[in-house]
């Protein structure tokens, strides 16, 4: 059994056994009841997630995949594709944002080449993982081969399985790649039934003509690539090689029973492909943020999953997953730290 198929087959759902225990924990800590709202209820799901009414905290790591898009020969972004390069560069030497609040939160931060067009060989602390250099344009025919696809999602597998291994229990996604919200966009239209007007929004900052005609690729890449198949054949033909990173970690930290914190708008659409892949995952995400792009908005009303935070974001790289963090810590600490009624002597309120 490939990496893949045996990853898929050993994820079970959360343990539901405990959520009783767990909930009368939360109950008997010295507050009134549910006055703490989401964080209570991330501090049980982080329970359900790690299958134990004792959960225990160790490190935060976020894993920002990084590939390019020969989609971006339509003009579809607001800045040329050389640009992922140099940011990989950028992030591997702690400039960019995700490096910043990584080191605020305490995570640790891993960049991987998954499909970089470019000779990265010569970066020290970077991941090298290439798959391919970059995807290919998808108005034209697929992105990727179905090969390459379950290759780079491996990647992802094999990193989160490390991780685990590492004393990792709160794992973060993030991304890299100019030109990489038009095949999310276009992954969110397939999987979610969406018209590809209500899942498109303007990416880096594109104007109006430009947005049009982004519009217009993504509608012409889904038209080219049909019919598709099962959630890899989509994430081949429509995705990019970072969000395929980025499916084999969620999937890998899933299998792990690890806490899954799931960055924006392109790391929400590898997510939604490990979601199509086995109907568990879901519940043991945590969704750091609602994204600017609308496509984002649609995905949470769409499923009807809540993000932990709302900061008009819309960077990616990781930038949010490093922010969430620390609210599931914090939710995690106070469910493990705060006195109960009896411990503290404190009476309890009446029903």
């Amino acid at each position: 059994m490939g990496l893949l198929k045996d990853t898929l087959h050993g994820i079970v759902p959360v343990s539901r056994h405990i959520e009783q225990s767990v909930q009368q924990h939360l109950d008997s800590l010295t507050k009134p009841r549910g006055s703490l709202g989401r964080l209570e209820e991330i501090a049980k799901q982080y329970c359900l997630v790690t299958g134990t009414d004792k959960p225990r905290l160790g490190k935060k790591h976020i894993f920002t995949f990084a590939g390019d898009h020969g989609v971006t020969e339509e003009g579809v972004s607001a800045f040329p594709k050389e640009v992922t390069l140099q940011m990989v560069r950028n992030m591997v030497s702690g400039g960019a944002a995700v490096c910043v609040l990584a080191g605020c939160v305490g995570a640790g931060l891993s960049i991987v080449d998954v499909g970089v067009d470019g000779d990265l060989q010569d970066i020290e602390g970077l991941i090298h993982r290439k798959v391919r250099r970059g995807t290919a344009n998808i108005t034209r025919g697929p992105a990727m081969s179905i090969q390459e696809a379950e290759r780079a999602v491996c990647v992802g597998i094999e990193l989160a399985r490390k991780a685990k291994k590492d004393g990792v229990t709160i794992l973060g996604t993030g991304e890299m790649g100019i030109g990489n919200t038009t095949p999310s966009s276009a992954i969110f239209a397939v999987l979610l039934g969406l018209p590809v007007e209500d899942v498109t929004g303007r990416g880096t900052g594109v104007d109006d003509e430009t947005y049009r005609r982004k519009i217009e690729v993504i509608k012409r890449a889904i038209e080219v690539n049909s019919p598709f198949g099962d959630p890899l054949d989509v994430l081949a033909k429509v995705g990019g090689l970072e969000i395929a990173g980025i499916t084999g970690l969620v999937l890998g930290g899933v299998h792990e029973r690890m806490a899954v914190v799931v960055d924006g708008f392109i790391s929400t659409a590898g997510a939604l492909v490990a979601m199509k892949m086995c109907e568990h995952v879901k519940e043991y995400l945590f969704f750091s943020h609602r994204s600017e792009e609308k496509g984002h908005r649609a995905f949470f009303e769409k499923l009807g999953v809540k993000p932990i935070l709302d900061l008009n974001m819309r960077l990616g790289e990781g930038t949010g997953s490093a922010l969430a963090m620390d609210v599931v810590e914090a939710s995690v600490r106070i469910y493990n730290e705060m006195a109960t009624f009896r411990s503290a002597g404190v009476s309890e309120g009446r029903d």
